[in-house]
């Protein structure tokens, strides 16, 4: 009799179409996990044609695909790479057509202190590997410098700062080579200016730095 009874009761349940339930799962999903937090390690990271990035956030249960749109990724300080382990903040979306959610990124930070220490390890691998770090690449910096050229914004705090301590302590020409220090571009921006500084000939309308600084402020 209970199954006839439960058997009756389903029937008696309105029946939804696949587009009123996954409608249905994605307000109540989305209503309720609006704007989030997730801690997890990156997995395979891809920037499409499009400039925007596709990643998955795992962690040694369950694993969410992630977006990060192309405009947000050009403002990025930190971007994703595999094995990374972030804190990623952005908003829970689902998408009906394929009955799956994913997070949309809006920023990223490292997860605590030792995500950045492991990551900073692994540059330092990979560089040393590369040969960067061997004694014969070294060069003695000059004990007076007469020409310091600087790589940084000519706007903010970083040139004022460099400006007033080189004037305060001990007074050298500065040459400014004014670059984008955040955002879509300005890597490449940075590495050109050094080329050209380093192209410069000695002598020249525009004398050759005797050194380097490369410099950003913030985070």
């Amino acid at each position: 009799m209970a199954d006839a009874a439960e058997l009756e009761s389903s029937h008696n349940l309105p029946a939804f179409t696949v587009s009123e339930i996954s409608a249905a799962l994605k307000r109540t999903v989305e209503d309720a996990f609006g704007y989030v937090r997730i801690r997890g390690e990156i997995s395979q990271p891809k920037v499409a044609g499009s400039g925007h990035c596709y990643l998955r956030l795992k962690d040694e249960n369950a694993v969410i695909d992630a977006i990060i749109w192309r405009g947000t990724m050009s403002k990025l300080n930190l971007k994703p790479e595999e094995g990374m382990e972030v804190v990623a903040s952005g908003r829970i979306t689902t998408y009906p057509g394929r009955s799956s959610y994913q997070i949309i990124i809006d920023s990223l930070e490292l997860a605590g202190v030792g995500a950045l220490l492991k990551l900073l390890e692994e540059r330092r691998k990979k560089l040393a590997a590369e040969g960067l770090f061997d004694a014969e690449r070294k060069k003695d910096l000059p004990y007076l410098p007469e020409v310091v050229g600087v790589v940084t914004s000519p706007t903010g705090a970083v040139i004022r700062d460099i400006l007033h301590r080189i004037s305060d302590r001990f007074p050298r020409r500065v040459i400014l080579w004014p670059v984008r220090v955040q955002g879509e571009g300005a890597a490449e921006e940075v590495a050109a200016a050094i080329k050209g500084f380093n192209d410069l000939k000695p002598g020249g309308a525009i004398p050759r730095p005797d050194v380097l600084i490369v410099a950003r402020g913030g985070g």
